[in-house]
């Protein structure tokens, strides 16, 4: 996992409630400043870090004085508000303790699964990165609703490392990782220290959640096959294990490993060129087109000459180039008429001719793959 010199890498890091809460008696500060530390570090050596934690519904438990789960949805709702406000304060002081600002980010399902959402969520993320935050991430408990909830920080950790398009998506948990039988039941239970993210023999190996989490380790395996979308393996290890996470970047092979079934690059195309459906064309002169496929960049208004279709901002949208080709397709930042009446113009007059500016680039290169391979 070596990087280009300068080039700073990014990972997700999940800490599960059982950690967070130290086995549910209440938040733990110094096993929380420990990983705080650990992730401080990881940030001193290249590695940008974005942070979901649960422990919004252990904590609010804690607080209430609660001996066991609320199964109803307003119930659940209203302690994660109450246990989410001493989540955020615990963080905010460890990391503020490094010299570090945190933020909290707070997402359901549509923010994930409407492009248009998905843009703002995903543009917000790599701003606060450059800012140098760290965003600490949490389902929006309060206010989503059965139909659309993602249920467990697990699944929204995988859906996260598609987003910001990690490297690695660590998951702290109390156990050591996978093993390929309950261990609590038989000793002689083996650690699954590799697999590939999806395979489904692995399902079988998994048990049930705890009374604090609502995962266990079947959704750390769907959490594994979720990165995998964009190319992200993921690492399941322990929590307890001293400076797990400085261990996981110098390369020890502690835990399960999960590789996704692509490279990034192929897994990222598969999901542009294939799970989503082109709404649009954009036809780019021979300027635009050669900087896409030389140089990498991303595409401007201004190498746009016409647009065909109808389409809203987030959807994909093919550029091709004036042979008629298709050079690219990826997520637009603009709709379709709004689109026509930039395309051709220089970013700098976006404010004038639109009157806002949702970003410079019509098409950012981290949401663009070429076609011609």
């Amino acid at each position: 996992m070596n990087a280009a010199a300068g080039a700073r890498r990014r990972w997700v890091v999940k800490i599960g409630s059982t950690l967070v809460t130290n086995d549910g008696r209440g938040f733990e500060p110094e096993g929380i400043g420990r990983w705080v530390a650990q992730m401080v570090a990881l940030r001193a050596q290249g590695v940008d870090v974005v942070l979901v934690s649960s422990g919004s519904v252990a904590e609010g438990m804690s607080r209430l004085g609660l001996p066991r789960r609320p199964e109803a949805l307003y119930e659940l709702q209203a302690v994660a508000a109450v246990g989410q406000m001493g989540l955020v304060q615990a963080y905010e002081s460890c990391f503020q303790h490094h010299a570090t600002h945190t933020a909290q980010v707070l997402l359901t399902h549509e923010d994930v699964s409407d492009r248009g959402r998905y843009l703002n969520a995903r543009s917000t993320l790599r701003q606060l990165l450059r800012y140098g935050v760290v965003p600490v991430i949490n389902e929006n408990d309060v206010v989503a609703t059965p139909e659309v909830r993602l249920g467990d920080n697990d699944t929204l950790a995988g859906l996260v490392a598609n987003l910001v398009e990690a490297e690695l998506l660590v998951i702290l948990t109390d156990q050591p990782g996978l093993f390929d039988r309950d261990p609590r039941a038989d000793p002689a239970a083996r650690l699954v220290e590799c697999g590939r993210a999806g395979d489904s023999t692995l399902d079988a190996m998994a048990g049930a959640g705890g009374v604090l989490g609502r995962g266990g380790m079947r959704t750390k395996l769907r959490a594994a096959a979720l990165a995998a979308r964009s190319g992200t393996p993921t690492r399941i290890v322990s929590g307890r294990e001293p400076d797990v996470l400085g261990r996981l970047l110098a390369g020890e092979p502690i835990g399960t490993r999960l590789e996704p079934g692509q490279a990034p690059l192929g897994a990222r195309k598969q999901w542009l060129a294939g799970q989503l459906s082109v709404r649009g064309r954009l036809r780019i002169d021979e300027g635009a087109a050669r900087v896409l496929v030389e140089s990498g960049r991303s595409l401007l208004a201004v190498g746009v000459r016409a647009v065909e279709g109808e389409f809203s901002r987030g959807e994909v949208v093919a550029c091709f180039d004036p042979s008629g080709a298709e050079v690219a397709r990826g997520l637009v930042n603009y709709d379709a008429g709004e689109t026509r009446r930039i395309m051709g113009r220089r970013s700098e007059r976006i404010a004038e001719l639109l009157g806002y500016v949702g970003a410079p680039e019509l098409i950012h290169r981290d949401n663009l793959v070429l076609m011609l391979d």
